[in-house]
């Protein structure tokens, strides 16, 4: 469940969604990183993303025409 104070960026030079959770020194990925690519774990220039009240992560990934669904799930950090 991302937490009140944590800040997802999309990384689109990067090719991947991070988070910075409250008083984190460095950020995470959430989702990509896997380089530029089309399969489910890739993006191709991701420019946005948003939550809804489940949890699911959508990210807009621009060079893919796609709008992909995650669910982000931090429990176990």
């Amino acid at each position: 469940m991302n937490e009140i104070g944590d800040i997802y960026v999309a990384d689109s030079e990067n090719h991947r969604i991070m988070c910075w959770s409250l008083g984190a020194k460095e950020g995470r990925i959430v989702v990509g990183g896997n380089g530029r690519g089309i399969e489910s774990n890739q993006f191709r220039r991701p420019t946005g993303l948003t939550f809804d009240i489940d949890n699911n992560l959508y990210v807009v990934d621009c060079d893919n025409h796609r709008i992909q669904r995650f669910y982000v799930d931090n429990k176990s950090e």
